[in-house]
């Protein structure tokens, strides 16, 4: 894999100068053909003039058989047509050349995400009851162990896991990597861990961790904190 991407990135460094001589190459041809298109506009221009005023003065019959532009203007034309020809050419392979660039970050990511996948199963494998926190859900603590795991909490191994998808996706084009069934799902949204977390202070929440994102935060809170289920039977108990 790192010979793959050093070979990319050698040739994505390489990219731009192929393509700006290429477009600085259309540019010249875009320049003489304008420069033709000119000339050969007024030579045919001069040309029906001089028809007109040939048959003003009877030197010609008004047969329009006869009628046609003279052989420098015709030639005019087809170097025209070349000249167009091959700034379509150019642009081809410089279409061309970007997306065969494309197709081999297409390859470097699927790679990538295969990869991912893999050390997201052996981890799970590994560890496959691990909370965000790294303690196991098999059995609670009272209050003075969840001081320990208390409030904000980076999921670590979704993190990491979040942080290499980066890396390999600089675009922000989602990838469609698997899940693991074996990890453990968390929050309102029954989703595995991923970026910052809250645990709930209630010792027998049925959740007991939540996405900033999914429960309206977006920094730690400051003091005790209850999920929005626990947080509501609270306050039913306090209005008894």
């Amino acid at each position: 894999m790192s010979f793959f991407i050093d070979e990319f990135q050698a040739d994505l460094e390489a990219l731009p100068n192929i393509l700006q001589k290429k477009y600085a190459l259309m540019r010249d041809l875009d320049k003489s053909l304008q420069e033709i298109v000119r000339q050969n506009e007024h030579r045919c221009e001069q040309e029906i003039e001089d028809m007109k005023r040939g048959l003003r003065a009877g030197n010609i019959t008004p047969d329009t058989s006869l009628f046609r532009f003279s052989e420098e203007a015709l030639d005019e034309q087809k170097h025209s047509v070349r000249i167009a020809d091959e700034k379509v050419a150019l642009a081809i392979q410089a279409y061309d050349l970007v997306d065969s660039h494309i197709q081999q970050l297409d390859q470097y990511l699927k790679k990538s995400g295969e990869e991912l996948r893999r050390e997201r199963e052996n981890t799970a494998t590994a560890s496959p009851t691990q909370t965000p926190d790294g303690t196991t859900k098999s059995g609670r603590s009272g209050e003075s162990g969840r001081g320990g795991r208390k409030k904000t909490r980076l999921a670590t191994a979704a993190a990491a896991t979040e942080v290499a998808a980066s890396a390999a996706n600089p675009t922000g084009v989602e990838l469609d990597l698997p899940v693991d069934p074996n990890e453990p799902t968390y929050c309102l949204c029954n989703q595995v861990s991923y970026g910052e977390m809250v645990a709930c202070d209630n010792p027998n929440c049925k959740i007991e961790w939540f996405h900033f994102g999914c429960v309206g935060l977006k920094e730690q809170p400051k003091g005790k904190w209850y999920c929005p289920d626990c947080a509501a039977v609270k306050n039913r108990r306090k209005g008894r």
